[in-house]
């Protein structure tokens, strides 16, 4: 069967590609994105989406600038929220099924052949999960794969957040706060009740303690993160008064730019090369699932 590798290089969604243009997209080396969110509250002013609109609207924007270098899957769209299960609607998957969803997905790719895996993630208690099948991955077959939240996107140059956040720090771009809000306006603004937008506090942050604060970009030493009731009466962490559609179209354009620099960048990075520094070589597999030597 023949297929037409042009096909490969326009389209950047993953599910649009038949089988033959799969088998282009592999040849082309393309970087696979998986955005990772969760179905989860997000306050009274934003939808239980968030965590599934802000990382796809990001992947596709990349998508549509460098469909020759990158494809998009669909999101894996149940995360981990168990601690968040005090406020309705929230859907908790068990930290080990989340793991092992999205290492299904890690395998599936690197069988047919692609190398270079990015989870790109939109919720927070996702990250030590991801971090974990990443490294799984990694070990486990001979594909690359590096965990990303899309917010830590904008800290790649130095200038930008210091140029766009108005928030209080720690606490003020937390959950449903300035970024998120402002960055789901620009997405899907529609969708949000702007008239129950009312910023929220950290109970804890409140502490001043030099050991428990925490914030999207950054946290203390030693937080310690239980029900989110206990420490937040909405479900909105941070200052979402200021946000607004402006700062979500500047966030975006950011994030969208570092992510195609960084697919790119992955793309043309040389694999790490394991070296067994055994003087006698191993005389049985290696334990828990890890590929053998090559």
């Amino acid at each position: 069967m023949t297929s037409s590798p042009a096909r490969a290089r326009t389209e950047y969604r993953y599910e649009k590609l038949t089988w033959p243009e799969i088998n282009d997209a592999i040849d082309m080396e393309q970087v696979c994105i998986v955005p990772c969110g969760a179905v989860e509250q997000h306050g009274p002013h934003l939808p239980l989406d968030v965590d599934l609109v802000c990382p796809t609207g990001i992947a596709r924007g990349a998508g549509t600038q460098i469909p020759d270098k990158m494809l998009v899957l669909p999101i894996v769209a149940y995360g981990y929220t168990g601690h968040v299960m005090d406020f309705p609607g929230t859907i908790n998957g068990h930290y080990q099924h989340f793991i092992d969803h999205v290492l299904d997905i890690t395998k599936s790719l690197a069988y047919h052949g692609f190398k270079k895996i990015v989870l790109l993630n939109g919720h927070g208690s996702n990250m030590p999960n991801l971090d974990l099948a990443a490294r799984r991955t990694n070990l486990e077959t001979d594909a690359e794969c590096i965990c990303c939240a899309w917010w830590n996107l904008l800290t790649v140059d130095k200038d930008f957040l210091p140029s766009w956040r108005e928030s209080t720090f720690p606490g003020g771009c937390a959950h449903a706060g300035e970024l998120e809000t402002s960055l789901y306006m620009y997405l899907d603004g529609d969708h949000v009740r702007s008239d129950k937008i009312k910023s929220g506090v950290i109970s804890f942050n409140e502490e001043a303690s030099p050991f428990q604060w925490v914030d999207l970009f950054g946290a203390g030493p030693a937080s310690v993160i239980s029900w989110t009731s206990s420490y937040s009466e909405t479900g909105v962490l941070g200052d979402a008064e200021l946000a607004s559609p402006e700062k979500g179209r500047r966030a975006y354009e950011e994030a969208v730019r570092q992510l195609v620099r960084m697919v790119t960048w992955f793309q043309g990075r040389p694999k790490d090369e394991r070296r067994d520094q055994h003087r006698t070589p191993p005389t049985m597999p290696i334990p828990w699932g890890q590929r053998n030597q090559p």
